[in-house]
């Protein structure tokens, strides 16, 4: 993709420099060896890398100026805290401090403000959850969490809620090599019943196409709101196999819609 001639920050983003990873992988070992003077051509040649990043949130409404100077501060503590040791490439570190940066940011700066003591609730029930989870050898119930805090189950559920950042309708729900679907693609107005129900009857028979394993990981993923990391930790494969089998059963959903629409058009 070729980079617009675009201005953030004072930057020209279409002139950042791009090192290779074996240059990359060279400045380390100099900066390991006490030399400071290639810190900042790091993180200037790594500088895309935020920029790339930026898509993600590019519809949130945010001035990206502003979201450009937050993910340079990722990618300056992912320079300085990198090593070699790690035996990972640089941009996989950066790219989830990076992510992380931004994140805290925008948490930080949401107009939803929460308060102090439904955020430790949080912190506390997460920490339980883990807990629990060591000692049951599974994922703990709402109801055993809050027993072991002493609160409600609803004061969990809403504490959680607390976690989970506010999307914006432009956010990309699934993509694949097609068009992206976004939230908004998803709301409409249910008020018409048969439109409702026929609809409705298309989604099962479409989920009816897919394995027990591939149901199970699109119901946690979008029904539940479970992380893949979570789902991987409960099913015993990696994050990476979860989000290979969530894109193929996608694909699948989306293939058998597609064919019942053109099975209801030709019969109009």
């Amino acid at each position: 993709m070729q980079l617009k001639k675009v201005n953030l920050s004072g930057v020209n983003t279409h002139k950042l420099p791009v090192l290779s990873a074996a240059r990359i992988k060279e400045l380390f070992g100099k900066k390991a060896e006490g030399d400071k003077d290639v810190r900042q051509e790091l993180i200037n040649g790594n500088l895309r890398l935020v920029l790339s990043i930026l898509q993600r949130f590019k519809n949130r409404g945010e001035n990206l100026d502003d979201l450009f100077q937050v993910g340079c501060i990722g990618l300056i503590k992912a320079v300085d805290n990198f090593s070699l040791e790690h035996n990972v490439n640089f941009s996989t570190y950066a790219v989830p401090m990076i992510i992380g940066e931004i994140r805290r940011y925008l948490r930080d700066n949401n107009a939803l403000r929460v308060s102090r003591s439904l955020k430790m609730l949080a912190q506390k029930a997460q920490q339980i959850r883990e807990k629990l989870t060591g000692k049951l050898l599974r994922e703990p119930t709402i109801n055993e969490i809050a027993q072991e805090l002493g609160v409600t189950p609803e004061e969990v559920v809403f504490a959680y809620q607390t976690l989970n950042e506010p999307i914006s309708l432009y956010d990309p729900v699934f993509q694949d090599a097609s068009e992206p679907i976004y939230v908004l693609d998803l709301l409409s107005d249910k008020s018409s019943g048969t439109e409702s129900w026929v609809e409705e009857l298309s989604l099962r028979q479409a989920l009816a196409t897919l394995t027990k394993r591939e149901r199970k990981i699109l119901e946690d993923r979008f029904f539940n709101g479970r992380t893949q990391t979570e789902i991987a930790a409960e099913i015993s494969i990696s994050q990476a196999q979860v989000s290979r089998i969530e894109k193929g059963a996608l694909r699948k959903v989306r293939r058998c819609l597609q064919w019942q629409g053109g099975m209801e058009n030709a019969e109009a």
